[in-house]
C-alpha cells in the first residue's frame, strides 16, 4: 500500500525525554571502540575542558529507541517493517551534550518521495535533540519503503 503523503506530513509523534547516564556513555564508548579517556573518565573529560563525560557522535540515535513506541511513525502509517530498509542517516550538531543532561527528543516526518513509479517510497524523518531550550543536534533519517502493490 502506498504511503498517504498528506497523512505522513501531518503526523505528530509524541515527544519524550531521556536522562543521559555516565554508565551508558562508557558502555557505548567501549562498544564502538572509542579509546579516548574523555568518553570514559570524568577527570580526563574535565581536564580537557568538558563539564562531564561528553556524548560521543551517533549516541543520540540510541536515545530515540527509548521512546515508548520507537517505530510509531511506521505503525501510524500502516507500514510493514518487513518492507523497510534504512537508507540514510545524517547528524547536524550545534552543541555538546553531557552525562547528567536530560535530552528532549521530538520527531516528525518532513518528506515523502516516490521513486520507480511508486515501487519505492523514501520517508524522511527529522529528529531534534534539545537540552532545555538549547538545540543540541538534528538527525535526518531516510527509510526506504517498498510498495508491494507496484512492481519495480
Amino acid at each position: 500500500m502506498a504511503i498517504d503523503i498528506d497523512r505522513a506530513l501531518a503526523l505528530t509523534l509524541p515527544g519524550f525525554t531521556v536522562d543521559v547516564e555516565r554508565g551508558r556513555l562508557r558502555l557505548f564508548a567501549r562498544v564502538i571502540g572509542e579509546t579516548d579517556p574523555i568518553f570514559t573518565d570524568v577527570d580526563a573529560a574535565r581536564a580537557a575542558g568538558h563539564r562531564d563525560l561528553p556524548v560521543p557522535p551517533t549516541f543520540l540515535f540510541s536515545l530515540t529507541l527509548e521512546s515508548a513506541a520507537p517505530f510509531a511513525s511506521f505503525d501510524a502509517l500502516d507500514i510493514d517493517l518487513r518492507r523497510v530498509l534504512h537508507g540514510e542517516q545524517r547528524f547536524d550538531y550545534t552543541a555538546m551534550a553531557y552525562a547528567g543532561d536530560t535530552i528532549a527528543i521530538s520527531e516528525r516526518i518532513v518528506d515523502v518521495t516516490v521513486k520507480r513509479g511508486g515501487a519505492l517510497e523514501l520517508l524522511t524523518k527529522q529528529t531534534e535533540f534539545r537540552c532545555g531550550t538549547e538545540l543540541l543536534a538534528t538527525a535526518t533519517n531516510v527509510a526506504v519503503v517498498r510498495n508491494p502493490e507496484v512492481a519495480a
